[in-house]
C-alpha cells in the first residue's frame, strides 16, 4: 500500500479468477469492472441493457486485449431475470470468486416492480438477496471467494419499516434509497455471521463509494447536481470525487489479501464523502441483530430464495 492510501495499483493479481459485478456497464460498475480486468479476472459484467453491456465491454477489451469480460442480462426488478441470469452463471461457472452487487437506483419516483415490490427496495437489496442466495453454492465452492455490497452514506439515515417495507403507506425517495442501503448493510452483517457459523471459506464485506460523481445524480435536483458536477470540482472536490477514486472502496474490499469478514470500507475524507478508502464504521442500526434476522426472515419470504449455508459449506 503506498504512504498515501490503497489503490488500484495495490490490487494483486487475479488470473485465474471470476468476477460477477452487477450494474457493470456504467459508474462504479464499469470502474470496477475494468481493474479486476485489467489485474486478469474473468468479469462477468450483469446487466439490464445487454446491447449497452456488449458495447461496454468490447471497449474494455480494445483497451486490453487481454481482458476477459462477458455479458449477462440482470434486471434486479425482476426477481424472473434473478433466476435467469443466475442460472446462466452457474451453467458457464463453476466458480465465483467474487460476487459485487454494486447495482442500484436513487431516488425515483413510486414504481411497482412485476413481483409487487416498491422498485428501490428490490433493486438495490431484494434483487441481491436473491442473486446472491442463488449463486451461493458456487461462491462456496471457491475458496477465498468475497461476497461484497455496495451501500452508501446515506443508511445513515435510514430506517427499515417492518410494518411497510414496500411503501405502500406513504412513499419518499431519499428514505426508500436510505432504507434500501440500510438494508445491504443489515444484509451483509447477517450474511457474514451465517457464514462464520457454517465455517464457510467464504466472506461478506461492505463498501460505499461517498459522493461520486456517477449517473445516479440524474434524478437529484438542479442544484445538487451543479454541486457535484465537474464544472466547480476545484471548489467541490472536498464534497465529490471521479468514479475511479469512488470505485476503490468496493475493490478494496474485494481484493485486499487484509481484509476480514465483515469489513466495511469508505473513503477517508471528511464525512467520508471523498479520499481514498479505509475501514470505516456502519450506523448503530446496521448492527442491530434483531433488525437482521428479521430482514433476513423478510426477504427470504419475499423473494422465495432460502440460503442453505450449512448444506452448501459441507
Amino acid at each position: 500500500m503506498s504512504r498515501n492510501g490503497w489503490t488500484s495499483a495495490d490490487a494483486p493479481d487475479q488470473s485465474g479468477r471470476v468476477a460477477v459485478v452487477t450494474g457493470a456497464s456504467a459508474g462504479l460498475g464499469l470502474a470496477t469492472t475494468t481493474v479486476l480486468a485489467a489485474r486478469g479476472a474473468t468479469v462477468v459484467m450483469a446487466c439490464r441493457d445487454v446491447a449497452k453491456g456488449e458495447r461496454v465491454a468490447e471497449r474494455i477489451r480494445a483497451a486490453n486485449e487481454h481482458a476477459d469480460v462477458r455479458v449477462v442480462r440482470l434486471d434486479l426488478a425482476s426477481l424472473a431475470s434473478v433466476r435467469e441470469a443466475a442460472a446462466e452463471l452457474r451453467s458457464a461457472h463453476p466458480r465465483i470468486d467474487l460476487l459485487i452487487n454494486n447495482a442500484g437506483v436513487m431516488a425515483v419516483p413510486y414504481q411497482r416492480t412485476e413481483d409487487g415490490f416498491e422498485v428501490t427496495l428490490a433493486t438495490n437489496h431484494l434483487g441481491h438477496f436473491a442473486l446472491t442466495g442463488l449463486l451461493l453454492e458456487r461462491v462456496l465452492a471457491t475458496a477465498g471467494s468475497r461476497i461484497v455490497t455496495v451501500s452508501s452514506n446515506a443508511h445513515k439515515r435510514g430506517a427499515i419499516r417492518f410494518d411497510d417495507l414496500q411503501s405502500e403507506r406513504g412513499y419518499d425517495p431519499e428514505a426508500a434509497y436510505a432504507q434500501s442501503k440500510l438494508a445491504n448493510l443489515l444484509f451483509t452483517a447477517e450474511l457474514e455471521t451465517r457464514l462464520e457459523g457454517a465455517a464457510a471459506g467464504t466472506i461478506a464485506l461492505a463498501a460505499h463509494p461517498g459522493n461520486v460523481r456517477t449517473g445516479l445524480w440524474r434524478t437529484s435536483s438542479r442544484v445538487e447536481r451543479l454541486v457535484i458536477g465537474a464544472r466547480l470540482g476545484k471548489l467541490t472536490s472536498w464534497l465529490a470525487q471521479d468514479v475511479q477514486v469512488g470505485a476503490l472502496p468496493t475493490l478494496r474490499a474485494a481484493l485486499d489479501p487484509s481484509a476480514r469478514g465483515g469489513d466495511y470500507f469508505g473513503p477517508a475524507g471528511r464525512f467520508e464523502y471523498t479520499g481514498l478508502p479505509i475501514r470505516v464504521e456502519p450506523s448503530p442500526a446496521a448492527r442491530e441483530e434483531g433488525a437482521r434476522r428479521q430482514l433476513w426472515d423478510a426477504s427470504e419470504a419475499l423473494t422465495g430464495v432460502t440460503y442453505r449455508l450449512g448444506a452448501a459449506a459441507a
